[in-house]
């Protein structure tokens, strides 16, 4: 009965609770319904080398500029939507995303979703998670 009464006298704290609750639940949601796979360094690693996946750095130029996956293409979360044509030409092979610390990635990999890419996938960690595992950045 106590937590019914704290949350009658304190309703706008569980109004507030409800909504972070929601926000944070988005993000895994909007990948579990647009079937955004995650990958971890080594699995980008194979999907690169025996795939011919073409990694999408969705950072801003100046963090692209400090380093970046070899050979992937900067496009920049904010312009992605404008640019996906650019991208049209590699629709056939897996896209991983990666982006700083891999936050970015995800919304990125639905945009693609939506336009119609089938093997989307995101770096878990991004380049900070390649860095740590010791694979080069380009620079």
């Amino acid at each position: 009965m106590e937590y019914v009464d704290f949350a009658i006298k304190y309703w706008y704290l569980f109004v507030a609770l409800l909504v972070v609750l929601a926000l944070l639940g988005l993000g895994p949601i909007s990948e579990l319904i647009h079937g955004i796979k995650h990958l971890n360094v080594w699995d980008a690693v194979r999907l690169i080398n025996h795939e011919s996946a073409v990694v999408v750095d969705v950072s801003e130029q100046h963090e692209f500029k400090m380093g970046h996956i070899p050979n992937s293409i900067n496009v920049p979360l904010a312009a992605l939507a404008k640019r996906v044509k650019e991208l049209e030409k590699h629709k056939e092979k897996p896209i991983v995303f990666s982006c700083r610390t891999g936050n970015r990635s995800s919304r990125g990999a639905v945009i693609l979703r939506k336009h119609g890419f089938q093997n989307v996938y995101t770096l878990t960690g991004g380049t900070s998670a390649w860095e740590r595992d010791n694979l080069p950045l380009e620079k």
